[in-house]
């Protein structure tokens, strides 16, 4: 009976069927619950079904992952629109502990289960978002650092924190740990605005110069560079922006 109705079925809305399904019980009884037999069950389609189309497991939940971080990364892009990229910085950490905590299951799917060298193709699309986000800040002149280094420094400190949150019994949470893990961030990474008018400080500092240049010429191009020039002045200005006492 389950091959009847699973031959009647092809394409992308089979495919839809078995992730939805394999998403319904990651949310309902943890990771642990979607094996192939238990997805195949819930879907009506028969085990082999899954190798067929996603190719293993692990294929499988990489689109799980997707489809249940896929309104997090739509609302995190909207966040580009703000005029204060510091201020865009903290809204998406904020969002990002939110979604966090609203849907633990989805977010240790992509970032509980470590594996060396391999991240979740959602993983590395929120990566690149702020990275974007960060550059943002970096055109600005108030970045105290590199853009790759800052990305990884509140990439790692947002999912440590919402890791330890989750780990905690909702009834002890204190979400104020969040905003003071955030302050420290941002603080570390940008520079504060300047003048009495709240308007962003030019690039201060070789780190916020090297990363504003460096921003520029990422929106601009370097066309009067050959690409080993463009190689090396990349290079050099990202470990201006790394050196101690590079951002003061």
């Amino acid at each position: 009976m389950i091959t009847e109705t699973a031959s009647k079925q092809t394409g992308p809305a089979l495919r839809q069927k078995i992730v939805l399904a394999a998403a319904d019980l990651l949310e309902e009884a943890g990771l642990e619950a979607v094996s192939t037999r238990a997805v195949a069950a819930r879907a009506g389609v028969p085990t082999p079904s899954i190798f067929r189309i996603f190719g293993d497991k692990d294929g499988l939940l990489e689109e799980v992952a997707e489809h249940g971080f896929r309104r997090y990364l739509e609302a995190k892009a909207g966040l580009l629109t703000g005029d204060d990229p510091v201020q865009v910085l903290r809204d998406a950490w904020d969002l990002h502990i939110r979604f966090g905590l609203e849907h633990p299951a989805y977010y240790a799917l992509v970032y509980g289960q470590v594996r060396p060298g391999r991240v979740p193709h959602a993983g590395l699309r929120a990566a690149a978002g702020l990275r974007d986000m960060i550059t943002r800040v970096a055109a600005a002149g108030r970045l105290r650092m590199s853009v790759e280094r800052a990305t990884e420094v509140m990439h790692s400190a947002g999912v440590g924190t919402i890791l330890t949150l989750i780990g905690l019994p909702e009834d002890v949470r204190d979400l104020r740990t969040a905003d003071a893990v955030r302050e420290m961030v941002i603080n570390t990474l940008a520079l504060p605005p300047g003048g009495d008018d709240g308007a962003p400080a030019p690039a201060s500092g070789v780190a916020g110069s090297a990363m504003a240049l460096l921003a520029a010429l990422g929106q601009d191009g370097t066309a009067a560079l050959s690409v080993g020039e463009r190689t090396l002045l990349l290079e050099w200005l990202n470990r201006l922006a790394d050196a101690p006492g590079g951002g003061d």
